[in-house]
């Protein structure tokens, strides 16, 4: 996810999102992996239904 990415999502700017990675370092570290968070949760929430297909698949 880009810089723009993540400052659409949060409704701020892209430059309000730089600023706080210079001056307030440990919240744009919150957020940067608050992203990441997320991006597993779906990578692991896909990863799951192709599971549970096959399972489906290969039960009959």
């Amino acid at each position: 996810m880009t810089q723009r990415d993540m400052a659409g999502y949060l409704g701020i700017t892209t430059v309000t999102l730089r600023n706080w990675r210079k001056h307030k370092p440990q919240l744009y570290e919150i957020v940067v992996k608050g992203f990441a968070f997320n991006e597993l949760v779906e990578q692991s929430k896909k990863s799951y239904d192709e599971v549970k297909v096959l399972q489906e698949k290969y039960q009959k």
